[in-house]
């Protein structure tokens, strides 16, 4: 489940009878009264990198709850930390999580995968993958992003992806303006001003839709890569990686 934070942030809470643990907890407040709503015992935290409103949280959690909190290596993190690289595992109440390399949004970013979450695979991904796009490139390089997000892409398709911001509808407008003939991405955005409407999250979403609507999954299809190019100079050669910057340059200036 989620707990809605600041304006657009969720931070994910998953259980087992009495415990529970967080995912990026930027404020403590909602996840107090949650805990203490449902007599929960908070037994971890899991960081995905060091911007405040995925972490501000943490040391009145860990102060109030003693709960253990865990974080990439190379990130500048409210300490003291367990050091997480690519390819640990935390398990948390008998669920398995394995750390995977993201940078791109932040140098050192990390994502948590689940092979077998209450049955299905989970991801928790921070601000690298969101539902109809990706974050910004704060301190990584296009290179580093792209590479990030064939990771990803390459999970099973039915991972459920549980990323941190609700930016879903605004994604999907920028989804439509680089492939306005596909029919996947205009029927979701439908689905998810719907669900805006009532003030429902348009999370989790999963690896195999992300494929149909997500540009910056999508950036080496044809299509998305024939329209980043004519928007670029003229005659100019574009790898991969060049459409890819070319891409996230117009998603940053998109209104």
């Amino acid at each position: 489940m989620s707990i809605k934070a600041f304006a657009d942030n969720y931070i994910w809470l998953f259980r087992a009878g009495n415990r529970a643990w967080v995912v990026d907890p930027g404020e403590s407040a909602g996840v107090l009264a949650y805990l203490d709503r449902n007599n929960l015992i908070l037994e971890g935290i899991l960081l995905t990198h060091h911007h405040e409103d995925h972490t501000g949280g943490v040391d009145r959690l860990r102060s109030i709850r003693n709960a253990r909190v865990y974080g990439p290596a190379r990130e500048r993190l409210p300490e003291p930390v367990i050091k997480l690289l690519h390819g640990d595992e935390v398990d948390a109440m008998g669920v398995r999580f394995r750390v995977i390399d993201v940078p791109g949004h932040t140098s050192a970013h990390i994502a948590y995968y689940a092979e077998d979450f209450l049955g299905r695979p989970l991801l928790f991904c921070g601000d690298t993958l969101f539902s109809g796009g990706c974050g910004r490139l704060f301190e990584g390089t296009p290179a580093q992003m792209l590479a990030s997000l064939d990771r990803l892409a390459g999970l099973p398709g039915d991972t459920l992806v549980c990323c941190a911001h609700e930016y879903t509808v605004g994604n999907l407008r920028f989804a439509s303006a680089v492939e306005p003939g596909n029919r996947d991405v205009a029927e979701h955005l439908e689905r998810c001003l719907a669900l805006r409407a009532l003030d429902k999250s348009t999370l989790p979403s999963a690896i195999k839709h992300e494929l149909k609507i997500n540009p910056f999954l999508r950036c080496r299809e044809p299509a998305v890569a024939e329209v980043v190019r004519r928007r670029a100079e003229a005659g100019i050669a574009m790898d991969d990686v060049a459409v890819f910057a070319a891409l996230r340059a117009w998603k940053d200036r998109f209104v």
